[in-house]
């Protein structure tokens, strides 16, 4: 992932130098918005404060309530269910999918799902396959998109559950999930979208997208780590995979980490009031990159739809992203070739795509936010082409 700014930009030239590499990737951990921990213990008092189990219980109790008040509402829009507390998307999605599962069982047991999705998701699927359930594998369209009819055509009497991403997190392919819902009208069965890498970067709402579960993150949209949230339809009573106690009306047992929960609401909440200016600002960055990269290295490709705003694949066929990588991370760049959650093996997503593998071997993800600007995409661009050079030169 090369990740400008906050992400792909030179530390040394942010005053930085010290910034872990994981911090760097917006669309893996987006750097925190400037002062929010701060801002948050200071205004409700907690600064230098613990919570235990035992001890602040009213207190722990108000601030938990105080985040179902800056909880992701805006995209809730009267779409008849509310966010609950995760610990993150990783809980949450995996989670709603395994207690879909459990809910549905009485009608059958085939799963829909994408060969694009998160790893979470597709780990998940695997391990509901050696539990007796049956998993169908949608391919990707040429853009990298999940196509509506796809989902028709896979759909079956024992289909309980369907799962499809609503961004692609390596490509930024936005799939067409309302299109899906209607298509899962009359069915019986659940739709599940892992909005993770939408939220607060692709406007949306529980009622527009018509999905009955919903995951979404903290630290995609500046907050902290360790915090997430999962919307659930009205009436629909997801069963928990874990036993223990009644947090989150026991869908999720065990002690909240009420700051980091808070501090996501609270993130969520300016993220909202802020978010027309900042995609667009995003995609002004995003844009001037790409510019500025074809204009250096013309053989360029772009991998995928690219439709969300903060991130794009790119491709030097003929060079290797390992070799790429090298040059980048000695300028201070931090790169990947997938998603930061494959620890650097081959992009499963690309591959799905059936590209070439020169292509795939050549890619290079790039994300980006608010937090960016035209200077930083420029000196990415201008890095990239004297590598590429210099490769050049070698292979002569």
């Amino acid at each position: 992932v090369a990740d400008l700014g906050g992400e792909a930009g030179p530390r040394h030239e942010r005053g930085d130098e010290h910034a872990e590499d994981e911090e760097e990737r917006h669309a893996a951990v987006a750097r925190q918005a400037p002062l929010l921990a701060e801002r948050v213990q200071l205004q409700h008092g907690l600064q230098g404060r613990e919570f235990h189990a035992g001890k602040g219980e009213q207190e722990h109790g108000r601030l938990l309530e105080a985040f179902q008040e800056r909880r992701p509402r805006h995209a809730e829009d009267d779409g008849k269910g509310a966010f609950h507390g995760a610990d993150s998307s990783t809980r949450g999605g995996p989670g709603a999918r395994r207690g879909a599962a459990k809910l549905m069982r009485h009608k059958g047991k085939h799963i829909i799902t994408s060969k694009i999705e998160h790893e979470a998701i597709l780990k998940t699927a695997e391990a509901l396959e050696s539990e007796g359930y049956e998993v169908t594998y949608l391919d990707p369209d040429k853009d990298g998109r999940i196509s509506a009819e796809s989902v028709k055509n896979a759909l079956r009497e024992d289909t309980i559950l369907v799962s499809v991403m609503l961004v692609n997190n390596e490509t930024g392919a936005v799939n067409p999930i309302r299109g899906i819902a209607d298509e899962l009208k009359g069915s019986g069965a659940l739709l599940h979208t892992d909005a993770v890498q939408a939220f607060l970067k692709v406007p949306f709402s529980a009622r527009t997208l018509g999905a009955d579960l919903i995951s979404v993150s903290s630290h995609k949209i500046h907050g902290p780590k360790g915090a997430g949230a999962l919307y659930i339809r009205s009436g629909l009573r997801l069963p928990s995979i874990l036993t223990g106690g009644e947090q989150e009306a026991s869908r999720r047992p065990g002690t909240e980490a009420t700051p980091a929960i808070f501090a996501f609401g609270a993130a969520a909440e300016a993220g909202r009031k802020t978010m027309a200016q900042d995609i667009e600002k995003t995609l002004e960055v995003k844009n001037h990159t790409l510019a500025q990269i074809r204009s250096r290295l013309p053989g360029v490709l772009v991998l995928g739809a690219s439709d969300a705003p903060h991130i794009l694949n790119i491709s030097l066929p003929g060079y290797k992203s390992e070799v790429l990588m090298n040059f980048l991370e000695a300028e201070g760049i931090c790169v990947s070739k997938s998603s930061a959650c494959r620890r650097g093996a081959r992009s499963h997503v690309l591959e799905a795509m059936r590209l070439r593998s020169e292509v795939i071997d050549g890619a290079i993800r790039l994300s980006f936010s608010q937090y960016n600007t035209p200077d930083e995409g420029e000196r990415f661009a201008e890095v990239l082409a004297s590598a590429a050079e210099r490769l050049r030169t070698v292979k002569r």
